[in-house]
């Protein structure tokens, strides 16, 4: 029997974790139990979830600022809980968002430097409200400007304009909480899990869903990624029996997947990414190559150390001349370690088939053009000539700025925390009543309709 080797210019490629002088150490990594990637990364900077008192906080560093990182680092601080997700805005390197237990979303401006230890913490340039209860996502969208989407525990997904600070578009129809999302790729669909072990696509601008499937059955975390410019999206999760799968779909018909994939019997979260340039498939990490619906097997990368999330670089990020093709960030328990993916080359020329025309950081689209119902592909440039980073510009938001509340001055210290300890009681009460009425509310509402289909 004759056996034959796929073809593929990706079968050599090797991964190679940096030396220790090059990685992130002495990061306090969030000791929060939130199932997220916990870091992420741009062209000029890294931001990591960041374990702090007082309130939720995170780090962004530079990343020539490698090697240990001093204790005092000034940190974003805002929010009153703990930080569960951060984005970095997709056309400006220097504007990042962050979602928390707080129930807020908040945009940052970021300094250039790092900043010395102990200097004035950074402070938000906008706050979102709109969500009643914690924000487990944000992703900006890869064609608009200043588009944001945050996911809550309240089961809804949000549509933010962020430069005005409104709140444009609510998506609704979950019945438990949101795991991923993820955008296609010009921006007009979103695809999402949830813990009902429901993926779904929704159209942004009608607010409905126009794909809804029963996806991965185990109880363990689902995730979901658009494989570029194709209608195919990728979940990852687990079956009943804990087997960790893979399952392709093709978005305009959900009735089954097109492949499924049993990966391993791992307990970990499977985090997949995907280079629309390439099609490559990544995920902890093993590498695929997605091709006329098939997913083939490349290699995969491993190392004795825990992993507990990861995030790769944009493509105008990485080493062209090295022929370098991903860069991860792994986290650990007080590190982060780049891990550079190289395909073998003899000569020094640019490498075409290897580097098409990527994502160029120059937005397509307005927020207003886009809520207007304009759709655009993202804007590509060329690698070539490697990547220059941009002059910062300054983000102005419109947000309405927060009233403060004015409270009668208390006469005795006493008074002053009996006040203080009974106003926050009432607050959490009520806070806690309406998310709870408004979960059972949306529950309740999505039954209904389910059951006007199902006798109709």
């Amino acid at each position: 029997m004759s056996r034959f080797v796929r073809a593929s210019k990706f079968r050599h490629v090797f991964g190679t974790a940096a030396r220790y002088e090059n990685c992130f150490d002495n990061v306090k990594v969030s000791t929060n139990a939130w199932d997220t990637n916990l870091v992420k990364v741009n062209p000029v900077f890294i931001a990591i979830n960041w374990n702090a008192g007082g309130g939720g906080a995170f780090a962004v560093i530079p990343h020539k600022n490698v090697g240990k990182i001093n204790d005092g680092i000034p940190l974003y601080r805002g929010h009153t809980a703990p930080v569960l997700d951060t984005d970095f805005a997709t056309f400006n390197d220097y504007v990042i968002a962050s979602g928390s237990e707080d129930s807020k979303v908040m945009i940052w401006n970021i300094p250039e430097e790092l900043g010395e230890p102990e200097s004035p913490d950074i402070e938000p340039v906008a706050k979102l409200n709109g969500h009643g209860r914690k924000v487990g996502h944000v992703l900006f969208h890869p064609v608009a400007d200043n588009v944001l989407a945050s996911s809550s525990a309240d089961l809804t997904v949000k549509l933010w304009d962020i430069e005005k600070g409104q709140e444009k578009q609510t998506l609704q129809g979950f019945l438990d909480f949101i795991q991923s999302i993820s955008w296609n790729y010009n921006g007009s669909l979103l695809a999402t899990t949830c813990r009902d072990k429901k993926l779904r696509i929704f159209d942004i601008r009608s607010g409905n869903v126009v794909q809804e499937a029963s996806s991965h059955q185990g109880i363990k975390g689902s995730r979901v990624a658009w494989l570029g410019d194709t209608d195919r999206i990728l979940t990852t999760g687990f079956s009943k029996m804990s087997d960790r799968q893979l399952f392709l779909w093709d978005s305009a018909n959900l009735d089954k997947p097109l492949k499924n994939i049993m990966v391993d019997t791992s307990s970990g979260v499977l985090m997949p990414f995907y280079d629309s340039d390439l099609k490559i498939l990544d995920g902890n990490i093993r590498y695929y190559e997605f091709e006329n619906d098939e997913l083939f097997f490349l290699a995969e990368y491993k190392s004795s150390g825990p992993q507990r999330g990861m995030s790769f670089m944009p493509k105008r990020g990485i080493n062209v001349t090295e022929c370098e093709i991903a860069r991860a960030y792994k986290v650990s328990s007080n590190t982060i370690e780049p891990i550079s993916f190289v395909v073998p080359r003899k000569s020094d020329a640019f490498q075409s088939d290897l580097f098409p025309p990527t994502l160029s950081g120059e937005p397509a689209l307005s927020a207003d053009e886009f809520f207007a119902g304009k759709d655009a592909k993202p804007k590509t440039v060329s690698l070539e000539n490697g990547f220059q980073a941009k002059e910062k510009k300054e983000f102005v938001s419109a947000a309405p700025k927060e009233e403060e509340s004015v409270l009668p001055t208390p006469k005795t210290e006493k008074e002053y925390q009996d006040a203080y300890h009974q106003l926050r009681q009432e607050n959490e009460d009520l806070r806690n009543q309406l998310a709870q009425r408004d979960v059972a509310i949306r529950a309740l509402t999505v039954q209904l309709e389910q059951l006007k289909t199902g006798s109709s």
